[in-house]
């Protein structure tokens, strides 16, 4: 065993982030990874965040894990298929044409936009990923 525990080592380097995959033993001997993102925050160091998935955990993990994954692919895809937002509006040539109500088919602040509706098409739904403190 090595220091602090470790088994079992990794990094994965990317432009902007480096990850690190580390398989660690706690003093009670029970079994983790400690998955680590560290970012450079513009020459003032390093800001780093873990997650710690205990061995007995990890079945039900990457479960839902893969479930997240398989949602992610999907979304991807469908975002590459589907038209960009303001595309249809370029190809017809009315872009920035104001609608019969004074407001912008562009979606801007002025636009008319029912009280309590909202719309759930495929073409409306994101994925966004973010950074918890």
């Amino acid at each position: 065993m090595g220091l602090r525990g470790e088994v079992y080592s990794t990094r994965l380097m990317l432009p902007n982030r480096t990850y690190f995959f580390n398989v660690k033993e706690n003093r009670m001997g029970d079994l983790y990874l400690n998955i680590v993102e560290s970012k450079d925050k513009e020459g003032s160091g390093f800001e780093r965040q873990s997650v710690i998935i205990f061995a007995d955990d990890l079945p039900a993990f990457l479960g839902d894990f893969d479930k997240a994954l398989k949602v992610l692919e999907k979304t991807v895809r469908e975002q590459k298929r589907a038209p960009k937002r303001g595309d249809d509006a370029r190809e017809r040539g009315d872009r920035g044409k104001r609608d019969d109500r004074g407001g912008s088919d562009r979606g801007d602040k002025k636009s008319y936009r029912p009280k309590g509706k909202t719309t759930n098409n495929e073409n409306s739904r994101r994925v966004i990923v973010k950074k918890q403190d």
